[in-house]
């Protein structure tokens, strides 16, 4: 079975074409002024071997992504970790290799098909996860904050991320909030929504609007708890910990060592750059906010693009691999008429 790439219509769209202009701008930044051969050289001195723990923590981590949303999931329909596990890699397969983050909707129309679930009610639970992920990253910069602000004076490149760091946690905060109002007041919120579909949107589409409301706010149930906002967040800390880890094992493959905290530092920075629209696989947006944190931290450039580099081909590749033979398991592929589920209740 083969799966198809999206269709070149939608890949000739300007936000394809500016995400590659970034993309371009960031690779530009991560590589002016690198030294090749030093380059080379820290890349044909790196022991690989530590690539094999690296990437059976950050599978573990998938893991935990996997159990934490069947727990999102759970007010609508208990879902075994163990069949959440491939859809959740087959849409960090879709991230990695299809523009704005296709990989999200990917895998709510195969868990429509598999499970029922209403792909609104899942690209919910899915926004959720994207919150809070938001926020722990952005815990991960404020812990360092001290750090930050003793290495910005000279690295030019990472010198306006406290700027960044609290205007990104009043957005990730603000839309938390309004998550939890939401969740614990349907009622209410259904009733302003109506009030804005009535007014707003075209009359023949209200009922389809008002429909598609009532299962996003469904698939909100979950966060009614508190106890279960508390355990979406530590799961979610658990889970960038364990890929701060397979940044730490990766680190051991090079001829340098900076502190576990630095790692969440970096781990903060990258995650949150990679928002940035750029090509798919977060080309450069990931690349150029690494290099410029581990030379901040004294890591000469050859190597740390060396490391950022080699780390960037190990978070991508085998989850990428992993999510396109369970795709091709599923026996479907990415077409028109599996797009044209996501327009579906």
């Amino acid at each position: 079975m083969t799966f198809a790439m999206i269709k070149s219509q939608p890949m000739k769209k300007w936000q394809f074409w500016l995400g590659v202009l970034i993309s371009v701008v960031f690779i530009w930044l991560a590589l002016r002024g690198l030294r090749l051969d030093q380059f080379w050289g820290a890349v044909k001195t790196a022991n690989y071997w530590w690539l094999i723990p690296g990437i059976g923590v950050y599978f573990v981590g998938v893991w935990v992504r996997a159990w934490r949303w069947h727990y999102l999931l759970g007010p609508i329909k208990k879902i075994p970790t163990n069949s959440m596990f491939p859809i959740t890699t087959i849409g960090y397969m879709g991230n990695n290799i299809y523009p704005a983050r296709a990989g999200e909707v990917l895998r709510a129309v195969i868990l429509k098909r598999r499970e029922g679930v209403s792909v609104s009610a899942s690209l919910a639970t899915i926004i959720v996860e994207r919150i809070f992920d938001g926020v722990v990253m952005l815990a991960f910069v404020f812990v360092n904050l001290p750090e930050l602000a003793r290495l910005t004076g000279g690295s030019g490149f990472v010198g306006n991320i406290q700027q960044v760091a609290v205007i990104g946690t009043g957005v990730f905060l603000g839309a938390l909030a309004i998550f939890l109002l939401a969740a614990m007041f349907p009622h209410t919120t259904a009733k302003v929504m109506l009030w804005f579909i009535e007014h707003l949107a075209p009359k023949r589409l209200h009922e389809r609007i008002t429909s598609l409301m009532n299962k996003f706010l469904d698939g909100l149930a979950s966060l009614r708890s508190p106890l279960n906002v508390l355990m979406v967040f530590f799961t979610s800390v658990i889970i960038w910990l364990l890929e701060t880890g397979k940044y730490w094992f990766v680190m051991q493959a090079f001829n340098f060592k900076v502190s576990f905290f630095a790692l969440m530092l970096m781990n903060g920075i990258v995650n949150l750059a990679t928002t940035i629209p750029s090509a798919p696989g977060y080309i450069g947006t990931f690349d150029a906010p690494g290099i410029a944190v581990l030379t901040a931290y004294g890591v000469d450039q050859a190597t740390a693009a060396g490391y950022t580099l080699t780390l960037h081909v190990a978070l991508w590749l085998p989850i990428t691999l992993l999510g396109a033979y369970f795709l091709a398991r599923e026996g479907i592929k990415w077409s028109d008429s599996l797009r044209s589920e996501t327009k579906e209740n």
